[in-house]
């Protein structure tokens, strides 16, 4: 039932004998006199009310309005304490539901509040306190007074954060930086706190920061390149090098994230933005600890623990380290990677080979733990010239090869010393690196640890029987290899090859002969110690051509003719020698029979030998090219 004055029974009161003889005028005034003494309240605000009363179900709150209003207890679990007079505030809901009641909530008074006092906090740079209620993506949900407020991860403090559920259900004391209304988003920050303590510390720590000093730091990141340390608001970097005295290939190695560790300052700029800080400063050197036995000649081991080009580092005893350089590796001149003898991690031993305690450096040597080959005492009949042995190719340059024999000693062949008949410009046309090549021993220096060594020379020369073949004039089939403006390249019997000038490739018909075409060829020219054979073709069917060798043959023949019976027999072979040609068999039975005539037998058989060993070698090389492929 309403209390309101403007329902009050009036009649009702006065006829059970209640305000008689009070006029309508003072009734009136008196009801404004008890209006008076009620607060006027408005709804959607906060206010403060007594506790009058406390059931199992509600709380009975008293906020100086006509009518007393309820809060369900649940709405107090907060304040397991409380009881009647105790103050509290409220949320006005509705001043009178469809029962008359008045509508009170506490909770909604807690976020009413607690948005006042962020707003409140954002404009003042207030600290509000509140709870981590769980993590999220980015960072931690905060519950300040009943409202969520985000706080990210690069907020929470001033070093990275890696696993966020340690805050989960503990108290934190942040700041606002961001409001959101149209969201109800609010952003905090734990971070800016942190910065405002730190930052009497830092300037302390850099206000006393000098080399040499000592500090306590924590370790925030690691990279692949070294440390940063948190020395408390000032960070510095401990480089991978500074870490330890031996190599180490990452920081993680031996050190791990948020561990404390004492550091040397070492540098700094003038801003002290920059500090270089180091750990193995703090221990001695290794190389003061070297045992005084190890000296220039001492065997020691270790583990190799770097491979560069030009050689590899041995590790004695961490921070203890000496050069192997690539030139001690072998005893062969013809320097190779290191890798071809070493590789990292390999436990080896090796012989000191100069030592220097003060500058702490050590080049070492491990040829030395074997016989130098050069001193050995056959060297000398081992290779001695004329020797056969079969050796690896090593390297090819433009003037020949590099041959390995054995372990340290190589040998050289000369481009000019792999062929009889071939014209190799690069021994790349010959053999590869790697292969196996059969050589002659040409010359030995021992003194100076040279060989020169030969191919071609397991052959006899095939040029002493080839001078009695193509002698001057006579006439041969030929193929045009290459043509060029300085002439052609024959390809002429076996296996060898002549060149003809540009007036030698007129055709009878007056065109030039073109590469491809076999043709007869004439001798004009031969030499046999520059291994060259000139011919021509127009030589065979022009009368001048063939008149200019004629006077050639002469030429070459006067100093070789001692009687008239010889000099009488002579052009008789020649001009049977001019009609043969090598192309045609009964030609060549022709050519043989006057050869055998002047004695020559001998070398047609050596040739023949050296033509069919020749034909052997090059099916055989065919053979293991086809098996190879």
């Amino acid at each position: 039932m309403s209390n309101s004055p403007e329902n009050f029974d009036w009649d009702k009161f006065e006829s059970q004998g209640f305000g008689a003889g009070y006029s309508k005028a003072e009734k009136a005034e008196m009801e404004k006199m008890y209006d008076d003494t009620l607060t006027t309240v408005q709804e959607q605000e906060v206010v403060k009310g007594i506790v009058v009363g406390i059931t199992d179900r509600d709380v009975i709150l008293n906020i100086g309005f006509k009518s007393d209003g309820l809060v369900s207890i649940s709405e107090f679990r907060d304040m397991p304490d409380l009881k009647a007079g105790d103050e509290v505030e409220v949320f006005i809901e509705d001043q009178e539901d469809p029962n008359g009641q008045l509508i009170l909530s506490r909770k909604k008074a807690k976020i009413v509040s607690a948005w006042a006092r962020i707003y409140d906090a954002l404009e003042n740079d207030n600290v509000l306190e509140g709870v981590v209620k769980r993590r999220t993506k980015g960072g931690l949900i905060m519950d300040i007074h009943g409202v969520e407020a985000f706080l990210p991860g690069s907020q929470i403090d001033v070093k990275p954060i890696r696993d966020f559920d340690v805050f989960v259900g503990k108290k934190m004391e942040v700041k606002v930086v961001k409001i959101n209304a149209a969201f109800d988003n609010v952003v905090v920050s734990h971070k800016v706190l942190i910065e405002k303590d730190l930052e009497q510390q830092r300037a302390a720590i850099l206000n006393n920061l000098e080399r040499g000093q000592v500090l306590e730091g924590v370790i925030k990141n690691m990279t692949n390149f070294g440390v940063f340390i948190d020395l408390g608001g000032v960070d510095g970097l401990l480089h991978i090098t500074d870490i330890s005295w031996g190599r180490i290939n990452h920081p993680e190695e031996v050190l791990n994230l948020d561990q404390k560790v004492n550091v040397v300052v070492l540098d700094f700029d003038d801003d002290k933005k920059r500090i270089s800080l180091g750990m193995k400063q703090l221990t001695p050197h290794p190389w003061d600890a070297l045992p005084t036995e190890i000296e220039v000649g001492s065997r020691v081991k270790g583990k190799i623990v770097n491979v560069a080009d030009y050689g590899a580092f041995l590790e004695l005893m961490p921070g203890v380290e000496g050069l192997i350089h690539v030139s001690e590796m072998s005893w062969s001149q013809h320097l190779r990677n290191p890798q071809d003898f070493i590789k990292q991690g390999d436990e080896v031993e090796a012989v000191v080979l100069t030592l220097d305690r003060e500058e702490r450096k050590m080049s070492l040597g491990i040829k030395q733990l074997t016989e130098d080959p050069w001193t050995k005492e056959d060297v000398l009949t081992k290779y001695a010239i004329g020797t056969k042995h079969t050796g690896i190719v090593r390297n090819l340059t433009n003037f020949g090869l590099f041959l390995e024999l054995e372990e340290g000693v190589d040998g050289l062949v000369h481009v000019s010393d792999l062929s009889w008949t071939k014209k190799i410009k690069h021994p790349s046309e010959f053999v590869k690196v790697g292969e196996n090549l059969d050589v002659v021993v040409l010359e030995l220096d021992v003194p100076n640890r040279r060989l020169a060594l030969g191919h071609k020379q397991l052959e006899e020369n095939p040029w002493d029987t080839f001078e009695s073949v193509f002698n001057i004039g006579s006439v041969h089939k030929a193929t045009v290899l290459e043509k060029s403006e300085r002439g052609a390249t024959l390809e002429l019997p076996y296996g060898i090859e002549g060149f003809t000038f540009p007036k030698g490739l007129t055709k009878e018909d007056g065109s030039q002969v073109e590469a491809g075409e076999t043709l007869d060829f004439k001798v004009t020219e031969f030499s046999k110690d520059d291994r060259k054979i000139i011919l021509s073709h127009t030589a065979t069917h022009s009368e001048v051509e063939s008149s200019r060798a004629a006077r050639a043959t002469k030429k070459a023949a006067a100093p070789a003719t001692g009687g008239g019976e010889k000099k009488e027999k002579a052009p008789k072979v020649q001009k049977e020698a001019d009609r043969s040609t090598l192309g045609d068999l009964d030609a060549l039975s022709a050519l043989k029979e006057q050869m055998l005539e002047n004695e020559k037998e001998a070398g047609v058989k050596k040739l023949e030998a050296a033509a069919a060993k020749k034909a052997k070698d090059s099916d055989d090389e065919a053979s293991e090219e086809e098996n190879n492929a």
